[in-house]
């Protein structure tokens, strides 16, 4: 299968990416970060070569840079059969005095990325009559918290998509999973001062996501909630 992973130099979307490698399956992947993303590729290509793993770096908080990941990716004439919308950032701030054009931001890449590349490929997913999606939700799409601001609202955003796109989905046999992290030790909480072992590792989150990804047609996990043992910080 054709696995396709945005964000995927580091952090969740380089652990999911090592998961499906692992188990066969060819990458194409992206990241705005064009260091990071060819090293992670060199790492992955080295680790498992037998699988076919090609990468562009693009940044998509940019539209016109998410439709060239998408037209590169429609070019390549493949099957699109996994596609994780897992690019997104965090900006803290409260909603009465963030920065002008947190908002904006922290929209453009965690939500409009994967509304506008889902909707691209969408379409080569409705003709084959398959495929799974995965959005990289937040358990802040569920509850608002202190300083979490846009990116609250913008992962908020995101899982009412995915809840859309499901119901829109399943006449076309195209499965829809929202996957909601707890707070998991990525370069987002390196030196905050969090001991490692109060929360979960990258590799939880990419396990389930590869779990959920193999059932069988007719089974669909709709949520991935994960949160470490002694709750949310």
């Amino acid at each position: 299968m054709n696995i396709i992973i945005t964000g995927a130099s580091r952090g969740f979307g380089k652990s999911i990416a090592e998961i499906f490698a692992a188990n066969g399956h060819n990458l194409y992947i992206s990241s705005r970060n064009e260091v990071s993303l060819y090293k992670a590729m060199e790492e992955l290509t080295t680790r498992f070569p037998e699988v076919s793993i090609k990468a562009r770096p693009f940044d998509l908080s940019r539209k016109e840079q998410v439709k060239d990941f998408g037209h590169w990716l429609l070019e390549s004439n493949i099957s699109i059969d996994i596609l994780i919308n897992n690019a997104g950032s965090f900006e803290p701030g409260s909603v009465y005095n963030e920065p002008e054009g947190t908002m904006e931001n922290m929209m453009t890449v965690n939500f409009y990325s994967a509304y506008h590349l889902t909707r691209l490929l969408i379409h080569k997913m409705i003709a084959q009559q398959n495929g799974h999606i995965f959005n990289m939700c937040s358990i802040a799409s569920f509850q608002a918290y202190k300083n979490g601001g846009a990116y609250s609202i913008s992962k908020f955003a995101l899982a009412g998509f995915s809840k859309n796109l499901r119901e829109e989905m399943k006449p076309h046999g195209i499965k829809v999973t929202a996957v909601y992290p707890g707070a998991a030790y990525t370069d987002s909480w390196a030196g905050s001062g969090i001991d490692p072992k109060r929360i979960m590792v990258a590799d939880d989150v990419a396990k389930m996501i590869y779990a959920a990804s193999q059932l069988s047609v007719q089974a669909c996990v709709e949520d991935i909630i994960l949160r470490p043992l002694l709750g949310d910080l």
